[in-house]
Formats: structure tokens, C-alpha cells, sequence
């Protein structure tokens, strides 16, 4: 494994340093040994603009992208390509000692470790970078290492924008964590002719050895073992939506003509959501969600009176909004904020978390196999929250740090109202004889 590849050929450089200056037409070839073997070389040699890739613990991601990224801001004069990890402090934990160690240093003619920077001989510029404080420069290539661990806004409302103007590249590559927004990215790569997708395990990078391998499996239980070294996309442990499954209750839903429309709405300020739904006969109907950041009641009514003007219904909100002022106009109630847009409210009372969830549980999948709650594709946040949201680690309590409980208490506050659990209630009485 492993070979002496060619970074590209650059002008010589005056010998006192500063600008960069052509004294003859003979370049200077640089080479650097990187130990890659076929599965890295594959990534490598991707000729498509977008690459996502799946791969276990230790395979070598971040080396390969560093790479990648080294070998495009050689490929011209004055390219800025970035290095982007999960926060700040990783970033330069997990990429700057392996960034120094693969630029040859002829190739660099400014190092700047406090701003975690490389200027290069001819121009060109690598930068390493958390998520924050991104927007700016344009890029010519940017690699997202360990992409499953970050903002799921980040790609597609701040880095890929960052690429439009110098029609620039991108690696995106993670060890997968549940099926989060990493795992819609790398299903819809797959059918974009603009994307490659690879998936590799531990083994497929060559650094880690068999006996090794199986010392892991011996001490990782198989979800574990199957996510962090042979790369599947498995899902979380400890879900509080356990009875939800892609395969059952993700399908087409299309709003169907006559049945009002009904919309289970949580009003958590960043974000506020809403499902709209049908009732189907003894189904619910999923068939689009609404998720506003920073908003208020006011703008998410304007946001469904926009997407259906032509139809109303009734509005299931979060118990605790029944007197709650919106931020949207001093002394006016979400209730009435609600009426005024023509809908109208059903003024839902407090259950307990355990039933809600349990409700909601048994409309996916009931004892006898049966699924009566679909939801639509283009319900991503949706889908992923349900699949996202576990249990705070020992108890039965809904971990709400990850943000995921918002859109799917949405979806509650409706699901126990219209589709009630039936309870079995026995009485006794006393008779005489």
C-alpha cells in the first residue's frame, strides 16, 4: 500500500522569498509519499464535483481530504480550499499536525498556527475552520470531515453556497451517527449525476489489523460495532419513536380532496413547526411540515395561509400557548392570532409525555403489524427527528438538547386528540342480594 504522488509542478520561487517570480521554464516537480491504498485512491480519483463518503472509525478520512484538498489548491494560483471540522478546537486538533505533515515545506511560503492557515508558494491558501462564523470568501474546495457531528444547515445554507462563485468542489465524509441529515445526504448523492458516493469499513482504510478488528467486535455490541467500524447507517438506540420505520410509514401522501386539513403546531420560538395532516378514514395522513427558525405564531399562520390559501381547518397547538402572548403583537393570543387566519383552534389539554408518546408509537405500528400513520418524503425534518429523539440515558425522559422534540410534539399534540388510544375501563359495583 502506499506511493510517491506527484502534487503538480510550480515555477521556482526567488530565493530570498516574497512574490512569487518565474526565473526559467523549467518547474519543480514535489512529490509526497502518502500511504493510500485502493480504497482511498478510489475517493481520490473521483472525477465527479461532489463526493460523500461513509466510512468507519480510523479508516483515514481525514488524511485522504486533507489530501484532496492539497492536491486542488495546487491545481492553479491563488485557490483558497478549506478544511472544516466539527467545532473550532477539533478542527485543529483533528487536522493540523496531518496537514503540516503532508505539505511539502518548499510549498509553503507563510505558516500562521493562529490563525490555523497555510499560504502557499503560488498563492494558494488552506485554511482549517469550525462550522461558526463561515460565511465569506468564496471557495475553491472545502472538506467536511465527520459531517454526521455537524449543523445539518451548514452544507447546503453555507458551505455550498460558498462554492457557487468559483464553481468549486466538495468532500464530505463522516462516520455515520443514526440516520441523521449525514444519511440523507449520502442516499440523495447516489442519485445526483453531479455526486459520487462511497461507503468503506475500518478494514477498507489498511490501518487497522485484522486482530485488532476482532478485539472490537468483541467488546462493541453488533449496532455499535456495524455504525463505527463497517460504516452502516444504523439506527439509534434508545429511540423514543421506536415503532417508526421508513420502510412502513414513509411513503407518497398527497392531500386528498374533501377531508379538512388538520395541523398539529408546537410553538418553541427557534424553530417553530407545524405538521399538516388528513384524517383518512382511521389513518392520519402526513402530507407536509412547516419549520420556521426564529419565528413567531403570527408568521407561521402567514406561512400556511400562503401554501393554502384556498383551504382551512383546524389548528391543534401546544397546550401551553392557550393564553400565551406571541412575541408577534403585544396582548394578542396565539389562539386568536390563529382565528384571525381564518382557522380554526382546537384547544387542546395537557397529557401526560408517556401517553402522547405511546399514541403516537401505536399509530406506526399497532400489536397486530398494522401501520394507520404515513408521512411524506418531503418531510425530512419529520422523518429525522423521529428517528433522532432517544431517551436521556437511564430514564424514560425525552433527551430535548438534540432539538429534535419540537416538530415531533407537533405531530403529538394531534395524533392524542384526533386518534385517541381506547381505554379499557372496568367499574365495580356493589350489589345487594
Amino acid at each position: 500500500m502506499g506511493g510517491d504522488v506527484s502534487l503538480g509542478a510550480l515555477p521556482t520561487a526567488h530565493a530570498h522569498g516574497g512574490s512569487l517570480g518565474i526565473t526559467g521554464p523549467t518547474p519543480r516537480i514535489f512529490s509526497s509519499y502518502q500511504d493510500f491504498g485502493p480504497a482511498q485512491i478510489q475517493i481520490l480519483s473521483s472525477k465527479k464535483r461532489f463526493v460523500a463518503v461513509s466510512a468507519g472509525r480510523r479508516f483515514g478520512k481525514t488524511m485522504t481530504g486533507l489530501y484532496r484538498v492539497l492536491c486542488d489548491v495546487l491545481s492553479g494560483p491563488q485557490r483558497i480550499g478549506y478544511y472544516i471540522g466539527p467545532t473550532e478546537r477539533q478542527a485543529e486538533e483533528m487536522g493540523w499536525r496531518p496537514l503540516l505533515d503532508i505539505v511539502p515545506a518548499p510549498l509553503i511560503r507563510r505558516l500562521r498556527h493562529s490563525e490555523l492557515q497555510i499560504e502557499l508558494v503560488n498563492g494558494s491558501l488552506i485554511k482549517l475552520h469550525g462550522p461558526q462564523s463561515l460565511r465569506g470568501p468564496g471557495l475553491d474546495f472545502a472538506f467536511l470531515d465527520e459531517f454526521a457531528y455537524m449543523p445539518p444547515e451548514l452544507w447546503p445554507e453555507v458551505v455550498r453556497p460558498m462554492l457557487a462563485d468559483r464553481e468549486g468542489g466538495a468532500l464530505l465524509a463522516s462516520t455515520p451517527r443514526g440516520l441523521n441529515h449525514f444519511y440523507d445526504l449520502y442516499l440523495e448523492a447516489q442519485t445526483r449525476a453531479d455526486w459520487a458516493a462511497f461507503r468503506f469499513p475500518t478494514s477498507s482504510g489498511g490501518y487497522v489489523s485484522e486482530a485488532e478488528l476482532e478485539l472490537l467486535r468483541a467488546t462493541m455490541d453488533p449496532k455499535q460495532f456495524a455504525q463505527e467500524i463497517l460504516a452502516s447507517f444504523e439506527l439509534q438506540s434508545g429511540r423514543v419513536y421506536h415503532a417508526f420505520s421508513r420502510h412502513l410509514n414513509v411513503t407518497d401522501v398527497p392531500l386528498v380532496h374533501g377531508p379538512k386539513l388538520l395541523v398539529g403546531m408546537d410553538f418553541n420560538v427557534n424553530p417553530m413547526t407545524a405538521v399538516i395532516t388528513q384524517k383518512i378514514g382511521d389513518e392520519c395522513h402526513v402530507s407536509d411540515e412547516i419549520v420556521l427558525p426564529n419565528s413567531n405564531t403570527f408568521e407561521m399562520m402567514e406561512e400556511l395561509v400562503r401554501r393554502y390559501p384556498e383551504q382551512h381547518g383546524v389548528v391543534y397547538p401546544d397546550p401551553s400557548c392557550t393564553a400565551r402572548k406571541t412575541s408577534a403583537s403585544v396582548g394578542e393570543t396565539d389562539h386568536a392570532i390563529i382565528r384571525r387566519s381564518g382557522w380554526d383552534v382546537y384547544p387542546t389539554q395537557q397529557h401526560p409525555i408517556v401517553d402522547r408518546i405511546n399514541n403516537v408509537n401505536a399509530m406506526f405500528q399497532n400489536a397486530n403489524g398494522k401501520p394507520r400513520l404515513f408521512i411524506d418524503h418531503k418531510c425530512k425534518n419529520l422523518i429525522r427527528s423521529l428517528e433522532s429523539l432517544t431517551y436521556k440515558e437511564g430514564t424514560h425522559v425525552p433527551d430535548k438538547s438534540s432539538g429534535h422534540d419540537h416538530i415531533v410534539d407537533a405531530l403529538g399534540y394531534l395524533i392524542v386528540v384526533v386518534f385517541p388510544m381506547v381505554r379499557h375501563e372496568v367499574t365495580f359495583s356493589r350489589v345487594q342480594i
